[in-house]
């Protein structure tokens, strides 16, 4: 029988996940070989006491997951800390909440003016729910809307991502019957005398208003984030000091975090909790040594859950879809792991295509092509591996994964004949061409849509953030890189003769978490820096990666567990220094919500004007039109649809240098009775080629150099349009006939 040599080059040291890696191939050599042997029962001893071997090595190292195995009361407290941490974020993003608008003390109508633009759109919905005569009728009048953009009958649950107000209302009305029915009062109601000339309000608070159980919910939830981060930060370093330094680092640079304190119905607000479980998942299957499918039904459910609520999930699923087949094209995981975590994800494709009523945009998504084209890849590994070289393999990969995933893009879109993706590349071709158009700039011109501010980086300088992260990337970087070094160096000397085996070996290199999430956070901060409003995603999981400098595995050659340590709490004492000044700053933020001129405009029409009038205008006062009036209105905040964004478009003429009569004309085919003109979109200018009338200059070159329609209109509607209502900020025109 062949003699297989397990020993080792002297000149070559090696750490201990190495050695792990070393003994599981040399087992795995040598039962290949005495497969035909009569040493069966010798064969099984040495195999149990190499593993226990290894076992003992990984525990005293940290470097499997069996690490994470703390003590029943090291749990106990684990689960206290983040029970904990979820009730205080709870209570610090509700806090800031209340005192910039003085929220408690508000009138309902004041409560739902405050939503403004998208908010207020998504706000009206979880209204239309908990006013409907029942629930059955609230679907329908969801699933069957002609108020949102008349005259068209439009399913908005299919088409805004509302299912959190769906659920929210339904929860509700369950809450408030049960209440009802046992007598028990939900909440209090008293007077407030706002004085300015202002007629006093009635101002409730408790869970038994509406505006208010919203809200709690929302908040509860930003807690319940702040708690996974926690846990997971626990995990990825294996010590709960790791966790600790992810929440104070979220705390500190909590302004560059997050906005739900201020926009609490956003989308992000329901669905970023659910990313961070998300991703949680699925480092834990890249830890776990054999992953079953039971992983990818959770993965699933947290993918179903993320979707449904945002409409932008997509492209946070796209990024992460990217970095699991980096780790696997490197070899940190094999076949079957990177299918575990697919299957998750293709199954939460799906079902939620189903549950948003067949949505195309899902369908025609890159998220959808980079799945479809990644699974592909994976399972054509037998025939790939084949190859001799591992960069031959690597950049065959790479090329399959960019011109399968555009191609399949390209093929899905021509097939389902649907554009309403279309401004979204448009925006990238603004954002590095001179590529312009009408829709673009409407977005390029927004301040969250623009490049991430030059500030954000200084400010997470000052708080250590940015500065922690490089060091642990460096070294996390350098570690994996030299063990995975090792490992190919091992490789090569005692493997070299079974190309197949050797195949397999390059299957199963360690850290395959961490490398995923250095994969994600650099993901995430290249979205960051290229659309501001997305620093949501690249924040948080900075903090996340700090977590690591609690990690044995990267940080072990510092020496004993103390050293570490101190050098954790030195690092969370120079964060603390600009991490409290940001905290008072947010602390200190205090205000009170007040519209006076919004307020007369939405009195004035539900005073003045039928309920079955139709109302065009800017879109964030469409919205607060709907949620307060019920008016059926023509366009919207949700951008997201092609023929939404032309009808905007349509509207928005009133601010162009057209001719009055042709606004006339087009208010008339939209069926439009009254158009709200908002004296600031006239004349605002966030920076130059903002103002409105430049934007409508790249598309409308014949009346370059007019007068823009909105300021004569301001001076002398007539004779195409009068003046029906005005105050200082608004003007509300009738076409007349």
């Amino acid at each position: 029988m062949e003699k297989v040599n397990n020993s080792l080059p002297p000149e070559v040291e090696i750490d201990t996940p190495a050695k792990f890696y070393i003994i599981i191939m040399a087992v795995r050599k040598r039962n290949q070989l005495n497969q035909t042997s009569n040493n069966a029962i010798q064969t099984q001893s040495e195999k149990k006491k190499l593993a226990r071997k290894s076992e003992s090595k990984d525990k005293k190292t940290g470097d499997s997951e069996n690490a994470f195995n703390f003590t029943l009361t090291s749990k106990a407290v684990i689960l206290i800390l983040a029970i904990a941490i979820t009730v205080i974020h709870r209570n610090h993003v509700y806090g800031m909440f209340e005192r910039e608008r003085h929220f408690s003390h508000l009138s309902n109508l004041e409560r739902e003016l405050a939503f403004r633009t998208e908010m207020g759109l998504y706000y009206s919905y979880y209204k239309t729910i908990i006013t409907a005569p029942t629930v059955v009728q609230g679907l329908y009048s969801v699933m069957y809307d002609n108020i949102t953009e008349y005259p068209l009958t439009i399913n908005v649950l299919k088409r805004f991502n509302l299912y959190p107000e769906v659920a929210l209302g339904i929860i509700y009305r369950t809450y408030s019957s049960f209440c009802e029915t046992f007598g028990i009062k939900n909440k209090m109601c008293w007077t407030v005398n706002r004085g300015k000339d202002l007629s006093p309000v009635q101002s409730c608070e408790g869970l038994g208003e509406p505006t208010y159980f919203y809200v709690e919910v929302v908040f509860w939830l930003s807690g319940i984030m702040m708690g996974t981060l926690f846990l997971f930060g626990t995990f990825l370093s294996c010590s709960p000091y790791g966790g600790i330094l992810t929440v104070l680092s979220f705390f500190y640079n909590h302004g560059e975090a997050t906005r739900v304190m201020w926009t609490p119905p956003l989308r992000e607000s329901f669905a970023f909790p659910v990313l961070v479980i998300q991703i949680f998942l699925v480092t834990i299957c890249l830890r776990i040594r054999n992953p079953g499918y039971k992983h990818s039904a959770f993965i699933s459910i947290a993918t179903i859950s993320f979707m449904l609520p945002w409409q932008f999930a997509q492209f946070a699923l796209l990024t992460q879809t990217v970095a699991v087949f980096g780790t696997y094209v490197l070899g940190y995981t094999d076949s079957h792991k990177i299918k575990v975590i697919l299957y998750g994800l293709l199954i939460g494709l799906l079902v939620s295509y189903l549950a948003l009523f067949g949505n195309e945009m899902l369908l025609t998504s890159f998220f959808a092509s980079c799945l479809l084209t990644v699974l592909i890849i994976v399972n054509l590994e037998p025939v790939i591996e084949k190859i001799r070289f591992r960069i031959i393999i690597i950049a065959i990969q790479g090329i399959l994964l960019i011109t399968g995933t555009v191609g399949c893009k390209i093929l899905v879109s021509k097939f389902l004949k649907t554009a309403d993706d279309a401004h979204i590349g448009e925006i990238f071709r603004s954002k590095f061409g001179d590529f312009k158009n009408f829709h673009t700039m409407l977005y390029t011109c927004a301040k969250e849509f623009d490049f991430m501010e030059p500030e954000t980086p200084v400010k997470l300088s000052k708080t250590l953030l940015l500065p922690t992260v490089c060091i642990v990337v460096c070294f996390a970087v350098l570690k994996v890189s030299h063990l995975s070094y090792q490992i190919w160096t091992i490789d090569r000397s005692h493997y070299s003769d079974n190309r197949k085996e050797d195949g397999k070996n390059m299957r199963l290199k360690p850290n395959a978490e961490i490398v995923y999430n250095l994969f994600q956070c650099a993901a995430f901060t290249l979205m960051a820096i290229m659309i501001m409003r997305l620093k949501l995603f690249m924040t948080p999981h900075l903090c996340l990666i700090t977590s690591m400098l609690a990690s044995k595995k990267i940080f072990g050659w510092i020496g004993s567990r103390e050293k570490q340590l101190v050098l954790v709490t030195i690092i969370a004492a120079g964060m603390t220094y600009q991490g409290v000044t940001n905290l008072q700053h947010q602390w200190s933020i205090m205000g009170e919500y007040s519209n006076v001129p919004l307020e007369e405009l939405v009195d004035w029409i539900n005073a003045k004007t039928s309920k079955n009038a139709v109302f065009a205008g800017p879109m964030p006062t469409m919205a607060t039109v709907k949620l307060t009036t019920l008016r059926p209105i023509v366009n919207h905040p949700h951008y997201e649809d092609a023929g939404l964004r032309e009808r905007t478009k349509k509207v928005y003429s009133m601010y162009s240098r057209k001719p009055a009569e042709e606004l006339k004309h087009l208010m008339k085919e939209m069926q439009v009775n009254y158009v709200i003109l908002e004296d600031s979109w006239c004349n605002r200018r966030s920076k130059p080629g903002c103002q409105m009338a430049e934007i409508w200059d790249l598309e409308d070159t014949k009346n370059r150099g007019k007068e823009p329609l909105c300021s004569i209109l301001q001076r002398d509607p007539k004779p195409y349009f009068k003046t029906v209502f005005k105050n200082a900020v608004y003007s509300v025109l009738k076409p007349i006939k």
